[in-house]
């Protein structure tokens, strides 16, 4: 049994490291394509005059700011839903609180000191432990200073 439990997840690796080489590999050959694309506007452009040559850089800016504000878009909308998908949540955990605390408000008053005598119980048995010590953070270098002398 546990032999083939590694060899199932010695698969799964495997599977995932193939999957990861593919997408790998494809990434490689868009950008590569990408380049050629690129090289070839490039070549275009030299053998454009001056004036042409700057419309062209410019069109191509635009082109590439247009893509940039589209992709930005994108996210905009996604964090947009994310946001009222939270508000959801949280008007939902905020009934919840209104709903625990309007029922412990309506628990019986003996229940309730009985509650309060247990914490007391609880903190009375913290403090019994021997060589803890309180103290501000700030209070440190010189509780370090008093300890050593």
């Amino acid at each position: 049994p546990f032999l083939r439990l590694l060899e199932a997840q010695l698969q799964d690796q495997r599977r995932e490291h193939e999957e990861e080489v593919e997408a790998l590999k494809n990434e490689v050959e868009a950008m590569k394509e990408e380049l050629e694309k690129q090289q070839q506007a490039f070549l275009q452009t030299l053998q454009l005059s001056p004036e042409a040559q700057v419309e062209f850089g410019l069109q191509q800016e635009i082109t590439r700011l247009t893509n940039e504000n589209l992709d930005l878009k994108e996210l905009l909308e996604k964090l947009e839903k994310n946001e009222k998908k939270l508000k959801k949540q949280l008007k939902i955990y905020m009934k919840k609180v209104q709903d625990f605390e309007a029922s412990q408000a309506t628990v019986p008053a003996e229940r309730r000191q009985h509650e309060r005598n247990m914490q007391v119980a609880v903190q009375r048995k913290e403090k019994d432990f021997q060589g803890m010590l309180e103290y501000y953070k700030e209070d440190e270098p010189l509780l370090i200073r008093n300890l050593i002398t």
